[in-house]
């Protein structure tokens, strides 16, 4: 009797019935989700597409997210209330271009001036608390924070060259919503329109330049075809970019396929981290369509001196703003104490 227990359990019939005992999901109709990136189609194949491709073949059968590009289902600025209500089921962009309504959104995307390096995102968030921080607010508007990486890092491409913070009085600038608040105390006019028409608009004369991307996406979108310039002064050294999923939904995925996303999604951190930076060097040295501009660094630390005001500005708004700000400067002095290569 114990020898046929052990066969039933370990041989041909403990086979078929562990088969029969799989979770239902591994044989009936996959979890379906639609996701909507920032980015459109050109960019997307980079920053979202190898992680949607690697999930869906590891995944193999038991879940399949459909990828969608900016502003194929709904507006970038109405992303976070789709996903909120389930209307799409997961999102990557930044908090600030989504307008989400959380505490943090005005530090999505590019906060003026807090980061030197893409590797400062992950530290801030896995090592100095902000990963727990942005769990948290998001949990209180009905969406799960998945992950939080770094793109690249954000500069002026304009139509006409800027030498200097006057050069800038006056440019229609297609930007983010709290960039476009910092830069319009220097003449800047912020543009908010879809994604897929910067490029028409700056072929047209609609707008004077962007300060959405480096580089990098500035070739690979089509914008260095119809701008001329390129500011070597960061207004920020990294996007904070973020995965997100509609709570409800997420809370219907398996253990085992949760863990999955992360994985891919943290593999496309990292896929961002090496292109982006590789490629912000390359196109600066042997890029043929854009050149190269930069305000002097006297003039320019007028500019780092107004975003630490503006950083005092964001605090008093909230204890959480006033926490994240607090991280911020606690996290930037410890790499100025550390010289080079933090900071130099």
């Amino acid at each position: 009797m114990t020898t046929r227990r052990k066969f039933l359990a370990t041989g041909a019939l403990g086979g078929a019935a562990a088969a029969l005992a799989a979770p239902a999901i591994a044989q009936g109709a996959p979890l379906r989700w639609r996701m909507q990136t920032y980015a459109g189609a050109a960019l997307g194949e980079h920053v979202a597409k190898p992680a949607i491709d690697s999930f869906n073949k590891i995944a193999n059968g038991q879940m399949e997210i459909e990828l969608y590009y900016a502003d194929q289902l709904v507006p970038t600025s109405e992303l976070f209330r789709a996903m909120q209500s389930g209307t799409i089921d997961a999102v990557q962009s930044d908090d600030d271009s989504m307008q989400s309504p959380t505490e943090v959104t005005v530090f999505g995307g590019y906060f003026p001036l807090t980061l030197r390096y893409s590797l400062d995102v992950p530290v801030l968030f896995n090592q100095y608390g902000l990963k727990q921080i942005w769990e948290e607010e998001y949990a209180k508007v009905g969406v799960q924070h998945i992950s939080a990486g770094s793109w690249d890092p954000c500069n002026f491409a304009t139509r006409e060259p800027i030498n200097s913070l006057a050069d800038l009085n006056g440019k229609r600038i297609y930007t983010f919503p709290t960039a476009g608040r910092f830069l319009a105390q220097f003449g800047v006019v912020p543009v908010q329109i879809p994604y897929e028409d910067v490029q028409v608009a700056l072929q047209t004369g609609e707008i004077d330049g962007v300060a959405w991307s480096g580089i990098t996406e500035d070739y690979t979108v089509g914008w260095a075809d119809v701008t001329s310039y390129y500011l070597t002064n960061p207004i920020s050294g990294a996007w904070i970019g973020h995965f997100f999923a509609n709570q409800d939904r997420w809370n219907e995925v398996p253990e085992h396929l949760k863990e999955l996303m992360r994985v891919c999604f943290e593999q496309s951190h990292y896929y961002r981290q090496w292109w982006y930076w590789g490629g912000e060097a390359d196109l600066r040295v042997n890029g043929p369509k854009l050149q190269l501009t930069t305000i002097p660094a006297q003039e320019w630390a007028q500019v780092e001196a107004a975003a630490e005001v503006f950083w005092d500005e964001i605090a008093a708004e909230s204890e959480i703003k006033a926490k994240v700000v607090e991280i911020f400067k606690n996290y930037n002095a410890t790499m100025l104490k550390a010289g080079a290569p933090y900071r130099y």
